[in-house]
């Protein structure tokens, strides 16, 4: 059992490629118009947007204790 190598097979060059793009992926990255747009929105948008509506809902439903026919919402 030892020494022996199983599963050989040969390997997709394209595959290759793709991983070594994957893993320098900072080193080929380029700030643009879109990249500036798509950071902002997960920086600053996304968050935001969470926030409103954790802040609106925020005592509304309990969840604890309930059983079947009850309403979960508070007010």
């Amino acid at each position: 059992m030892a020494g022996l190598q199983h599963h050989k097979i040969a390997l997709d060059p394209a595959i290759i490629r793709l991983g070594n793009m994957s893993s320098n992926r900072y080193r080929y990255f380029r700030w643009t118009p879109r990249t500036a747009w798509i950071t902002f929105m997960y920086v600053a948008v996304v968050p935001s947007i969470v926030g409103v509506i954790a802040y609106s809902t925020d005592g509304k439903y309990d969840l604890r204790a309930k059983r079947r026919g009850d309403i979960i919402s508070e007010y």
